[in-house]
């Protein structure tokens, strides 16, 4: 739990930082994400990166039934499931018109959250919007996956470096590897592993070889 909270609080962190440096202008830049602006990916992470406050005030479920990979299922991606995450946001976008509110709002999100984290019982189990049971720290490994990589479309939206924090980026690989080593031929670094496996960077036809040659796979979204 410890590891996965630490990588959720640095990479909300180190993403309200750069919230708060923002211009009004970058605010309406496409994403990578279409049809969503910068705001309106900014309130679905917001609202993602919040989801535990009302999920450890509800009652908890009896037992797991799904951990962080089983999470990231087809369900999830489904094209209802879809349209109503991408209008959801784009309304809550319209709630928070400027950098201060935009900025102000994700802060109290995530801490909101974190306390939240940190006043549960250990083995705590939580419901999700979606009706999953999952042990909290897997669920809070999901968080850390949407903070992480939604984290990665917004710096090629703001043209900026990818600003991962190393305690996310080894939660995130090893969730997307499901905890196997990269193949030593591909050379791949954390930050790349994530870019590589969610698509936010297309794969070489030599990294095409290695994967096959070693049957290398990951952890695949909507899977």
């Amino acid at each position: 739990m410890e590891q996965v909270r630490a990588a959720f609080r640095d990479e909300c962190a180190r993403l309200e930082q750069v919230l708060r440096d923002l211009d009004e202008a970058d605010l309406d830049r496409p994403t990578p994400c279409p049809p969503w602006a910068v705001r309106d990916l900014l309130a679905h992470v917001r609202t993602g990166a919040g989801r535990l406050v009302g999920m450890l005030a509800a009652p908890a479920p009896e037992r797991a039934e799904v951990d962080a990979a089983g999470y990231f299922g087809a369900a999830k991606f489904a094209p209802e499931v879809d349209r109503d995450r991408i209008d959801g946001a784009r309304r809550e976008a319209r709630e928070l018109p400027g950098v201060p509110e935009v900025a102000d709002g994700f802060a109290r999100a995530w801490r909101a959250a974190d306390t939240a984290v940190a006043a549960a019982q250990p083995g705590r189990l939580v419901r999700t919007r979606h009706g999953d049971a999952m042990a909290l720290t897997e669920f809070l490994r999901t968080r850390v996956v949407e903070v992480a990589v939604h984290g990665l479309d917004l710096a090629d939206a703001l043209d900026r470096r990818p600003w991962l924090t190393p305690t996310a980026a080894t939660v995130v690989a090893d969730l997307l590897a499901c905890g196997r080593p990269v193949p030593d031929g591909l050379g791949w670094d954390a930050l790349t592993l994530v870019r590589k496996a969610t698509g936010r960077v297309p794969l070489t036809d030599a990294e095409r070889t290695v994967l096959d040659r070693t049957g290398f796979r990951w952890l695949s979204f909507g899977g």
